[in-house]
């Protein structure tokens, strides 16, 4: 597509005609661009501006024919804001750079930048801007036009990002501490936000002002009185379902009629309000909040449009916020789950066994992980950690399958470890709808009182942690077994199993783990293993309950993965 020397839009068709009657009067240039920067058309206003014809600006690269810093220099392309919308897709715009006219010139332009989006793809991008230094820059009526297309690319833009960053999270709070610096000082001076609890009551979750959070705002967050069912009050009408509302001086003087207005009243007071919006965090479900931005200077009250702007800010914030609660009531049903589905560890004169779980962080979903002991028919100990693929009530459900039914093949069949695991390889198929699995299955094998061999299989999992027992000698110090590695479950590599075989020296202590106790984000499985290494061959002196205890304190923070861990020691 292109705007030809007719001073027109070229080509037929009702589409080209309707783009060239609204865009060829305009007193402002745009140029349209491809998805990689390349620019495919300029209307009139761009070709006067710019000095160049339209059909001589096709197919160049915007960045490098137009774009210049506020002196004229080059931008490298690495900090192009403009090159980043085409990039990445999102609004921008900025007012001190320059373009270069076709004379060598640097032209102050204010511009802004929206993509185009055909269905989920980003199809080009539209580039308005005008001369901010010279008397080409629109006035009148045109100005306004232009102005009020800049400030509708400015607060689209606003509202996108605002929607990507509260999307990234699962957690109200951190959704709250991330909304509030998106709208101060962009849309307001003080901003305060207010969430419903579950059980009915509201709490004042954040007050942010032009320095962020201050010790000072500190007091007025916490619990508020209950909304009453009849009141002026914008807050209590907002959080009882209410439209959003302006408040002007006339408003902010009425007198409360109920405490949570007193206790709105005092707020604005406090803040210096000259105008305030008040507006509702909703979802589909419900209004679980509301969110009070203020303005200390009375001549930039709230207007209808950025009521509106806030309304649907509020509208993407309530979503996420229920979308992070719904999520967290999931994780603590999963959770609970979880914990109840995982066995007590068995009784034994001869071996100390001792166990932890740990779901994952907040923010981060349950997983699948689970450990287990039990008893065979003739004493054999047999210890099992296993970590089925999912993250949800799902993966906990599966991981409960997978256990009962390694328990039945353990408990009916003299076998070594390596013929149970691929046993339960066949029936995983068959029995259950877990798509694969990892797991070790290790007997702790000897007559009463020692000595003890260890035998396992592992079915691409990571390998147990044989240490040593404290100021022991033995050649090798800690070490991670290798022996018996396989492939995972589910798979299709059931057969021909290896078995592994280890003797437990005196006073050792074998650590079966998940990948979660590893995994550290930026670094690979191999870093892990050797710090979990070398940090619990520093623990053997620790009783084995307090030992599990600091191996689950040391997990570096950032993991979003739960944590299964099973130790056994072997007496002295």
């Amino acid at each position: 597509m292109a705007w030809g020397p007719t001073r027109g839009f070229a080509g037929p068709g009702s589409r080209q005609q309707l783009l060239s009657r609204t865009f060829s009067g305009l007193a402002a240039g745009l140029l349209l661009l491809d998805p990689h920067g390349r620019i495919t058309a300029a209307n009139p206003r761009a070709e006067e501006l710019l000095g160049r014809r339209a059909t001589a600006m096709i197919g160049a690269d915007v960045h490098e024919l137009l774009h210049r810093g506020p002196d004229g220099e080059r931008i490298p392309r690495s900090r192009c804001v403009l090159q980043a919308v085409a990039e990445h897709g999102r609004p921008a715009w900025g007012e001190s750079d320059t373009f270069l006219t076709a004379d060598g010139r640097a032209l102050p332009v204010r511009w802004s930048a929206a993509p185009v989006v055909h269905g989920d793809r980003t199809v080009g991008l539209a580039v308005l801007f005008a001369d901010v230094a010279g008397s080409s820059a629109p006035v009148g009526t045109e100005a306004a036009r232009v102005d009020l297309l800049e400030d509708l690319a400015e607060r689209l833009t606003l509202v996108g990002v605002i929607t990507e960053v509260l999307s990234e999270t699962l957690d109200v709070e951190e959704a709250v501490d991330r909304l509030g610096p998106l709208l101060v000082p962009q849309l307001s001076d003080w901003v305060a936000v207010d969430l419903r609890t579950p059980e009915g009551e509201v709490r004042r979750v954040a007050v942010l002002g032009p320095q962020g959070r201050d010790s000072a705002l500190e007091a007025w967050r916490g619990p508020l009185p209950a909304p009453m069912a009849v009141s002026r009050s914008a807050l209590v009408r907002v959080l009882r379902g209410g439209q959003p509302v302006l408040l002007g001086p006339r408003e902010m003087s009425e007198p409360p009629d109920t405490p949570l207005a007193a206790v709105q009243a005092g707020f604005l007071r406090a803040m210096g309000a000259a105008s305030a919006a008040v507006v509702p965090l909703t979802s589909a479900r419900e209004v679980t909040g509301a969110i009070t931005a203020v303005r200390t200077a009375a001549d930039r009250p709230f207007t209808r449009r950025e009521l509106a702007l806030l309304a649907d800010i509020g509208h993407r914030a309530g979503v996420a916020i229920d979308n992070a609660r719904l999520f967290g009531e999931q994780r603590d049903i999963a959770t609970a789950m979880q914990r109840h589905l995982l066995t007590e560890l068995p009784q034994s004169r001869d071996l100390q066994l001792a166990a932890r779980y740990r779901p994952a962080p907040a923010g981060s979903r349950v997983g699948g992980d689970w450990y287990d002991a039990f008893l065979l028919r003739d004493g054999t100990t047999a210890l099992v950690i296993g970590d089925v693929i999912g993250h949800d009530l799902q993966a906990a459900a599966r991981m409960a399958q997978l256990r009962n039914i390694l328990r039945a093949l353990a408990w009916d069949r003299h076998e070594g470890p390596a013929a149970i695991v691929a046993r339960l390889d066949d029936a995983m198929a068959g029995l259950t709808d877990v798509p694969m699995a990892t797991m070790v299955l290790a007997y702790v094998v000897g007559p009463a009182g020692g000595p003890w061999q260890l035998r396992w299989t592992s079915a691409g999992h990571p390998p147990p942690l044989l240490l040593p027992a404290a100021g022991s000698t033995v050649h090798g110090g800690a070490r991670y077994l290798e022996a018996g590695q396989g492939i995972v479950l589910g798979a299709g590599g059931g057969r021909g199993r290896p078995d592994g075989q280890e003797d437990l020296p005196a006073g050792s202590t074998l650590l079966l783990f998940t990948d979660g106790l590893v995994e550290v984000p930026g670094t690979d499985l191999g870093a892990g293993l050797e710090s979990l290494r070398r940090y619990a061959a520093g623990l053997t002196r620790c009783p084995l309950e307090q030992f599990c205890d600091r191996i689950l304190r040391a997990i570096p923070p950032g993991g979003a993965d739960d944590t299964a861990l099973l130790a056994v020691r072997v007496p002295d």
